[in-house]
């Protein structure tokens, strides 16, 4: 009987490393098993001795960079991150590159605008996937206090186990989390499309690491829209509000610094920041620095 990758996926999610051996070795028409691939490198009490989470060295010039690799990775072994995940990662990380691996001007520009319409918001609401609460599951809570704002998960490859596991994260550090899905966005077939009343009903909607056809969807909706993306050409940069261009371990940290110094500006103040900002010219500004680095 032909085994599907995807069957491989689901029936060893927490494997990660034995996967990607399994797949490759299928993939090369090599007929052992999968279950002799998974075992491999386990002890007797079925431990896993071939991989350990990695100790990096701070003073390894791609020390952030690997951190990050490792959170997914773990992330990815407890059963919350899709390995899907791990692929969009690299894809994210060769973006990264061409920004320097920093937070641009442009960028910050666009946080600050970010955080004052999220302060402007009378039902703000960030959603997070499985990439997001690996990375920075504590610093997307710590933003929503100070912002007053709702936490809702959505995953793109859904299940019951992985929304559950990142809920119990999440409630761990904060305690305004939404997780009675009872609406459906407009025009979307997938289990994307649940939303909380309170999701459904928000007029501004942070959402981190999104596809483009939710984004889309949501703005139809008339909410505005506030995504963090490495790629200011992506359908979900180029259809939100605001587009944060930048690495969300960086973006999430400014913009709780921003938080915490605009929360007591009046509400002209800022209405004066969102006005100010230009989403299409922001975005141009990171395509000109990117090409500037081809």
């Amino acid at each position: 009987m032909e085994l599907l990758e995807e069957e491989i996926i689901e029936k060893y999610q927490n494997d990660a490393l034995q996967i990607r051996e399994a797949i490759e070795a299928y993939q090369k028409g090599e007929y052992l098993t999968i279950d002799e691939y998974i075992n491999k490198g386990k002890d007797n009490k079925g431990k896993d001795n071939k991989r350990k989470n990695m100790k990096i060295s701070k003073s390894h010039p791609r020390y952030e960079s690997l951190k990050t690799r490792e959170k997914l990775v773990a992330g990815f072994k407890e059963g919350y991150v899709a390995i899907n995940g791990l692929l969009a990662q690299g894809r994210g990380e060769c973006f990264d590159y061409l920004l320097n691996e920093k937070t641009q001007n442009f960028a910050l520009e666009a946080e600050r605008a970010a955080v004052a319409l999220l302060l402007l918001s009378k039902s703000p609401v960030i959603s997070v996937n499985g990439n997001v609460a690996a990375l920075c599951s504590r610093e997307i809570c710590k933003l929503a206090k100070i912002l007053k704002c709702s936490v809702e998960t959505n995953l793109f490859y859904w299940t019951k186990e992985r929304e559950e596991i990142i809920e119990k994260i999440l409630k761990k550090i904060y305690d305004n989390i939404l997780t009675e899905k009872t609406k459906k966005i407009p025009n979307m077939d997938s289990k994307r499309a649940d939303v909380s009343e309170y999701f459904y009903n928000a007029d501004v909607v942070l959402v981190p690491l999104e596809d483009g056809d939710r984004a889309g969807a949501l703005v139809k909706m008339g909410k505005k829209v506030i995504a963090i993306d490495l790629n200011p050409m992506s359908h979900t940069s180029q259809n939100a509000t605001i587009s944060i261009a930048d690495n969300i371990v960086r973006a999430i940290p400014n913009m709780i610094t921003f938080a915490m110094a605009m929360k007591n500006l009046s509400r002209d103040e800022l209405e004066e920041i969102v006005k100010s900002f230009n989403n299409k010219k922001n975005l141009m500004d990171a395509i000109n620095f990117i090409k500037g680095k081809i």
